[in-house]
């Protein structure tokens, strides 16, 4: 599971403005709790648990079912953007909010979009074909070998590390954030495994999509994540933290309202699309949720996106980010739930999200 943060330092830089104008502001329809299936009393037992400090650090709550707005919560609490302290926050519904690792599922979206476009590598394509000022590590024929699949599926076979605390140089992205050439760093990192074998998480595998979308597109990653989702879906504005390069921070830099989250989600649940178009292909989105490498805790891995199953064996499919930020998708529900929280760097920070999801939100739908 992502226990991801980073330190970024003072004055982090951020990509911020409005999404391209492609499409008006969306506009939400409501359910009452009785129209979702939501028990009468879930908002309530929601409101009290947070007093009661059993959801410590939550910031946002926004619950879709059939694409509705069904439950919608905010509190104030301390906040941050990638490490600098921004002091008590009143969240509300138009308050942007570091998404951290949630960041790389929907890198993982443009990368599917920026493919059907022609504009990057297919996943069985050599990833240093794409680096040709590269030539010493294309010359490695066991390096040859990695495939830009084993980077959707942060099973490259590289040996990294970000199991060490994120204020330690040593931690991998860390690393990476401040070497000279991030790209070189993380493509000559020593072979630990041959590649496909082993899943291990990565933050450097969602910078090399970054990367190559960047690369084919001519444009900032968040320039052409804006332009082809976030407009299109009617998300008026996000923000996006550059790293120490001055790139946008694939792995974690992303900043949205927990409504225009909840709309990823339901585009995820919708396979790719909305309002009559298709923004991401449903052969990308099958195959990003099709459990492609297994995790230790019994969770699988697709493109970037986590992958469960429910009581009923039913797949369920998640994005987590450190500090309790949760993207997850209930199909067989019609279930959307995004949520964020301020809980960056603590031990066992993603506890608190899933019992709001398991027992607060899920547990409250009618027999």
């Amino acid at each position: 599971m992502n226990r991801r943060t980073f330190v970024a330092g003072a004055g982090a830089a951020l990509a911020a403005g409005p999404a391209a104008a492609q499409a008006p502001v969306r506009a939400w329809e409501t359910l009452s709790l009785t129209e979702a299936g939501f028990r009468p009393d879930a908002n309530e037992r929601i409101a009290k648990a947070f007093a009661d400090g059993q959801l410590k650090g939550l910031h946002g709550l926004v619950v879709l079912r059939h694409g509705k707005i069904a439950m919608e919560h905010y509190f104030a609490g301390e906040d941050e953007i990638w490490g600098d302290r921004r002091g008590t926050i009143a969240f509300n519904a138009d308050e942007l909010h570091d998404l951290r690792s949630v960041s790389k599922s929907i890198v993982g979206l443009v990368y599917g979009i920026a493919l059907a476009e022609g504009l990057v590598p297919k996943p069985d394509a050599s990833v240093l074909a794409s680096f040709p000022n590269y030539p010493d590590l294309a010359a490695d024929a066991d390096r040859q070998r990695i495939k830009v699949e084993h980077v959707l599926t942060m099973s490259m076979g590289l040996e990294w590390n970000e199991s060490l605390p994120y204020t330690d140089p040593r931690n991998s992205e860390i690393a990476m954030e401040y070497a000279p050439d991030r790209y070189r760093f993380i493509l000559e990192r020593t072979i630990a495994r041959p590649p496909g074998e082993l899943w291990t998480y990565s933050g450097g595998a969602t910078a090399l999509l970054g990367g190559l979308i960047t690369k084919g597109s001519g444009q900032r990653l968040g320039e052409f994540a804006s332009s082809r989702l976030f407009a299109p879906l009617g998300i008026s504005t996000f923000a996006w933290t550059r790293g120490p390069n001055g790139e946008d921070a694939a792995a974690s830099g992303l900043r949205l309202r927990p409504r225009d989250l909840a709309a990823i989600g339901q585009l995820v649940l919708d396979k790719g699309s909305y309002g009559g178009r298709k923004l991401v292909p449903a052969d990308w989105m099958a195959q990003s949720l099709s459990r492609r490498t297994q995790l230790p805790d019994g969770l699988g891995y697709g493109y970037q996106w986590y992958v469960g199953s429910d009581r009923a064996s039913a797949p369920w499919y998640g994005a987590f980010g450190n500090g309790g930020q949760r993207l997850l998708v209930w199909p067989r529900l019609g279930v959307v739930i995004a949520i964020t929280c301020g809980n960056y760097n603590q031990p066992g920070n993603g506890k608190m999200p899933m019992q709001l999801a398991n027992e607060f939100v899920l547990g409250a739908l009618a027999p």
